[in-house]
């Protein structure tokens, strides 16, 4: 990930209801959930719920997929990631057992 795209992310999830959403949607899985049912969740109203939506995909930090006549919107895990990689790459003056114990809570949450 480079510079620009991390201000984007950073940017996209500075915004309450977009956390809110991104965090959401980590919990949902791969599954997702429905544009719809994301906006039920979290008390906002739909054309609002819109608009976050579109600036967490442009982000890269959401997926979105058709299934009929329903939006579904999952967490891309990659993208966060690649957000968490970039963020960390410069820490720990390259001795990486300092962050091993983070990445390990990461993989028991």
């Amino acid at each position: 990930m480079d510079k620009p795209t991390a201000l984007d992310a950073l940017s996209a999830l500075s915004q309450e209801s977009r956390l809110d959403v991104f965090r959401l949607l980590v919990k949902a899985g791969d599954d997702g959930l429905p544009a719809g049912d994301i906006a039920m969740h979290l008390g906002v109203r739909q054309n609002t719920m819109s608009t976050q939506l579109a600036i967490l995909t442009r982000a890269g930090l959401i997926q979105r997929r058709r299934e009929g006549r329903t939006i579904r919107y999952a967490a891309d895990f990659q993208g966060m990631r690649g957000l968490i990689r970039y963020l960390m790459s410069d820490c720990c003056g390259g001795v990486p057992e300092i962050v091993r114990p983070l990445a390990e809570d990461f993989s028991n949450a």
